[in-house]
Formats: structure tokens, sequence, C-alpha cells
């Protein structure tokens, strides 16, 4: 019996990994990019994307909300955070979804959205996150797909602040009128610009 014991322990602990912890099943990670109902889409069809959520981060007021957020005195940023299955999707492959929908050139803004309430930026929840998310952004800037430079910052995760219902899967729950946003805010058209056909 101490024998059987002795080799279920000695599985598990195999299994564990060395530290003999299993590995979190699910990863967070967030990503400020212009408006966020814009920034829902290329995540949500990611196979081991779990949810998206639509919120502010990176500023200093408690539970903002749109208006004061909009207003661009709350120092904070609309983002998505993502819960994802690392086992199915990398964080690399979420990096890569971020920089092919943004223009990491724009300073305080994105595309029509003027304003560091719609800046882009990386927020890393992690040494890990942190460790890619430099590398694939020097990665970038020595590739130079574009002539300007990059201006997306990389800062660590804060407190993430959930956005007010209306604006959660806006692209789902009110089609029509994020089509004629997006269009107009020129958005796919820049984003062709920018990358070209390896645009998401």
């Amino acid at each position: 019996m101490q024998r059987l014991l002795a080799i279920l322990f000695l599985a598990a602990a195999i299994a564990g990994g060395a530290s003999g912890q299993t590995p979190a099943a699910t990863a967070k990670a967030t990503f400020a990019g212009g408006c966020f109902w814009c920034m829902e889409p290329p995540f949500d069809k990611l196979d081991g994307v779990i949810s998206t959520t639509s919120g502010y981060t990176g500023g200093a007021k408690v539970n903002p909300t749109y208006q004061e957020v909009s207003a661009g005195s709350t120092g904070h940023t609309e983002a998505v955070q993502i819960e994802y299955d690392p086992k199915k999707v990398s964080y690399e492959k979420l990096l890569e979804v971020f920089w092919k929908n943004i223009d990491p050139t724009q300073k305080d803004g994105q595309f029509c959205d003027h304003g560091s309430q719609y800046r882009s930026e990386i927020f890393v929840h992690d040494a890990e996150q942190r460790r890619l998310a430099d590398a694939s952004k020097a990665a970038l800037a020595k590739s130079k797909p574009f002539k300007a430079d990059i201006v997306t910052a990389i800062t660590p995760a804060a407190t993430f602040y959930p956005a007010e219902d209306y604006h959660q899967d806006y692209y789902m729950k009110n089609p029509v009128r994020y089509k004629l946003y997006r269009t107009g805010c020129g958005r796919d058209a820049r984003l062709k610009d920018v990358w070209g056909a390896a645009a998401h």
C-alpha cells in the first residue's frame, strides 16, 4: 500500500512540474488600441480566447464612467481585457493580433479618436508578459514595416474597470452602428496603409 501511494505521489509531482504546482488554467492579457468596440472582435475569433471585456485602465480615477474617461481627465485609456487558455493560444499570438489591429505610430490617439484616453498601450501582468512584449516591440522596430517610430508603451497592469454593459460586445449588439463607426473612423483604411495585406 505504501509503495502504491509513493508511486501515485511521484506521478502527481511529475504532472505538476518541478514545483509540484499545476499551471494556471487561464491567463489574462490587457491591451489598449483605441476604441474598445473595435478591439474585441479580432480577439474573440481566436481559438483559446475565453472572453473579452471592454473597460478602462492606466489612470488614477476609481470606478470611472465612460463620460469621465472620454472627457480625457482621468488618465485612463479604453482597453480590452482578455481571458484566455494558454494551452490553446499563446501570449505571443495575442501580441501579434494586437499589433496588427492598431497604428503603433500614432501618439495619443488611434485613427479618428484623439487624446490619451485612446492611446495604444500594452499592460503586462507578469515578468514573462513583459519579456515577450518587449521582444515583440523590438522585433517590430527592427523589421521596420513602417517608417515612423513605434510610440506604443508597455507598462505594468493596473486596476481594470469593466465598462458599462452597453459597451460589451457592442459589435454584436449593434452591428450596423458599429460598422458605420469603424468605416467612418477610417480604421480599416489606415490599418491597410500601415500593415498592408498583413492587417487583421
